[in-house]
């Protein structure tokens, strides 16, 4: 078998080193479209996720001469939340090829499994960027040849690599680990027929796998293999400079998008989900993208990252909503809309100048109140008259007093004596364990009780302030 030169026609070989050179022996036929990227030549092509990770490798995997590395230190919490996303689009590609291309029925577990893993409107990975190292610059070594029409117009171009001919990753190197999460996931779950005991890319309550499940866990082995691909742009001979300068300008010339549209745009988080459906759309929380800082214009809408900070305690007790999944949340979408009724009933906090009417307007006295909620109603420390306690803090918010004036809020700014005249007792609500906990909630100026800034600070002595309010346990006295 003779190799070809750039017309296709094949050519002799001269000697075995030439063979080797060539790689022609294991070489493989890439079908690729042309281009130059402002003048430098590159290619783009398409390949099914498991022929990229077995073609690709990264230039910052441990044991590679540093003199050659190009990327950052690699993240693994990333990749394993990148791992579940290509996870969830193998499932709803293998529903998607049994039901709408097959034309087959799709069995009840694989639709549950998906719930599972979680499900959205769109899915897609972007392209990975790519170097041939060893190739000449521009690629002018590499043989191929010319695809035509019928109408003998080039359709593509088709590239012979071999397995010398490596897919460095300039960008994309945690898009590649995640692949390799989802694969090794895949084969533990084919081959034992059991879920991972940790660090699993399926939710937790999922101990066995049934004939249906295991069903779905092998089509999406089989379309990762075959149906599912990734685009992939490849730069041609490189140096490790040109690379490094590639990476740089691929990271750090975009415009990072805004938080609050990226919520906005954002279907796929199931708490993000809560807050679309059933928060706007059902129960009609008015939501703006920007805080308003002027409290005297203050329409009485919350912005929409202080509604996700809100529901991220509420939901996870965590600060961002990172990580969710359905198995978590679904189950306590119920509890967190009562939650959200109770607070749109509490007087004045969604009219116009909102934050002048009530303390709660501020989202550090939600974050409060969902903090308590959490405790409650989802904790796995719950007591066991959690229920009960819920119903108390539920059903008692609106008869909270929230006015600027009540002394509650400024209790730190009281002397002793009228600490305890005005508010008997709650001072053992506040205590603490050590003096690290900042106490400057915020102050009382012009008529207004004006919050900090520092809210993770804040809102537990809020909470505290609360329970003592509503005759909740003291979680001071608990921890003792």
């Amino acid at each position: 078998m003779y190799p070809a030169d750039a017309t296709g026609t094949p050519t002799p070989l001269s000697s075995l080193d030439d063979l080797v050179e060539q790689g022609t022996a294991t070489e493989k036929p890439e079908k690729v479209f042309m281009g130059h990227n402002l003048g430098f030549r590159s290619f783009l092509m398409s390949m099914p996720l498991r022929d990229f990770f077995e073609m690709s490798a990264v230039s910052s995997d441990p044991g590679n001469d540093p003199s050659l590395v190009s990327q950052r230190k690699l993240d693994p919490a990333h990749a394993q939340k990148l791992a579940v996303y290509i996870l969830k689009g193998l499932v709803q590609a293998s529903i998607h090829r049994r039901g709408d291309i097959e034309k087959k029925q799709v069995p009840a577990e694989w639709l549950r499994l998906q719930d599972v893993v979680g499900k959205q409107p769109y899915m897609t990975l972007q392209p990975i960027v790519v170097n041939i190292r060893e190739c000449s610059p521009a690629g002018s070594n590499l043989r191929g040849h010319r695809m035509l029409t019928t109408d003998n117009e080039t359709a593509a171009f088709k590239v012979f690599l071999s397995q010398r001919h490596v897919l460095w990753v300039v960008d994309g190197q945690h898009r590649r680990k995640a692949m390799e999460y989802v694969f090794d996931f895949l084969e533990q779950v084919r081959t034992t027929g059991k879920y991972p005991k940790k660090g699993g890319l399926v939710g937790a309550g999922e101990d066995s796998i049934t004939t249906d499940g295991a069903a779905l866990w092998e089509e999406c082995f089989n379309v990762a293999r075959a149906f599912c691909t990734i685009a992939v742009e490849v730069h041609l001979g490189l140096s490790v400079e040109q690379e490094r300068q590639l990476f740089h300008d691929l990271n750090r010339l975009g415009k990072k998008v805004e938080t609050s549209l990226a919520l906005q745009f954002d279907s796929s988080n199931p708490v993000n989900l809560f807050i679309k459906e059933r928060l706007i759309s059902d129960l009609g929380l008015k939501v703006a993208e920007k805080d308003q800082k002027d409290w005297h214009k203050d329409t009485g809408d919350l912005s929409r990252k202080d509604v996700v900070a809100i529901n991220a305690i509420l939901f996870l007790n965590k600060t961002n909503i990172n990580g969710a999944t359905p198995a978590v949340v679904s189950p306590r979408v119920d509890v967190a809309y009562r939650f959200w009724e109770a607070v749109s009933a509490i007087p004045g906090i969604d009219e116009d100048q909102a934050r002048e009417k009530t303390v709660a307007a501020q989202p550090v006295v939600l974050k409060a109140l969902a903090k308590l909620a959490f405790d409650f109603g989802f904790s796995s420390r719950r007591a066991d008259n959690a229920d009960d306690l819920l119903e108390i803090l539920l059903n008692g918010i609106t008869d909270l007093d929230f006015r600027h004036d009540n002394p509650m809020w400024r209790y730190f700014e009281l002397a002793p004596d009228q600490r305890e005249a005005a508010l008997p007792g709650l001072g053992a609500y506040l205590a603490t364990t050590d003096g690290s906990t900042n106490r400057d909630i915020g102050g009382f100026q012009g008529g207004f009780m004006r919050f900090g800034a520092k809210h993770n600070d804040i809102y537990p002595i809020l909470g505290d302030m609360i329970r003592w309010k509503l005759a909740l346990p003291n979680r001071h006295a608990q921890a003792e």
